[in-house]
């Protein structure tokens, strides 16, 4: 078992870098005067993967590297162990803030030439953009119902192949999960992304959110709380539901 100590650190340290790589690709793909701009749907969910890859990779030998409150609660459910569950979600947050502070960081220049206004008739790259969706999820049709729905299902497809692959011999030993893991987040991500963005992960976007909040980024544009709720209770319903289903069938 890992002491609270070594959870609190390496969920910190991966959950980062997790959001360092994911709204660091975001950014790379949305912001003005960035090499990587307008590159795409399938940049972004690969981005995202590779995060995925890198933090919990690194985060591994001190936490088990769950770096999501889903993928934790899940894991509680269907062990019945939730003395540190706590620690664990307490390192996801503070991780997950302070990568989107890093994000920022890296892209500080692109974040401070997000001014200006389009003049009539210039094109509309002219004026600032909006970045909330650099840091956290927006869906593209705003309906709390099916929007939740989407988030339910999709962490279903994240957690409950994370239980299962431990039913696979040799494959935690090996450090081969974590890789299919981060494959499984690019797939979600160009399947099931289109809808919300594909959260899946409270901490991954309610952490970034209310640094956008928090950040002195030049037209930033709103924060949207109104939504923030969906892709908090979405995610955790789903580990929830793949926590139960997984005892269940296994």
């Amino acid at each position: 078992m890992h002491s609270n100590g070594d959870i609190f650190v390496g969920e910190v340290i991966g959950t980062a870098i997790l959001i360092l790589f994911g709204a660091g690709v975001c950014a790379a793909v949305t912001l003005k005067h960035s090499k990587a701009r307008a590159s795409g749907w399938i940049v972004i969910a690969f981005g995202w993967g590779f995060g995925v890859l890198a933090g919990a990779y690194t985060a591994a030998p001190l936490s088990g590297g769950h770096l999501n409150p889903a993928v934790t609660l899940g894991i509680a459910i269907d062990t019945g162990d939730w003395d540190q569950v706590w620690v664990y979600l307490c390192g996801q947050m503070v991780g997950a803030m302070l990568g989107a502070v890093l994000a920022y960081l890296v892209y500080l220049a692109q974040f401070n030439a997000n001014t200006g206004s389009a003049a009539e008739g210039a094109p509309a790259d002219d004026g600032p953009l909006p970045t909330l969706g650099i840091f956290s999820t927006i869906p593209e049709i705003r309906n709390p119902a099916a929007n939740l729905l989407t988030e339910v299902i999709a962490t279903i497809a994240l957690v409950l192949p994370i239980l299962a692959f431990g039913l696979t011999k040799g494959l935690g030993e090996s450090g081969t999960t974590v890789l299919i893991v981060s494959l499984l987040v690019v797939g979600i991500g160009l399947s099931l992304g289109g809808p919300t963005g594909y959260a899946i992960n409270p901490a991954r976007d309610l952490g970034p959110r209310i640094v956008h909040q928090l950040l002195p980024i030049p037209n930033k544009g709103t924060s949207d709380w109104g939504y923030a709720l969906v892709p908090v209770v979405g995610p955790l319903i789903g580990g929830a539901l793949a926590g139960v289903i997984y005892n269940a069938a296994f």
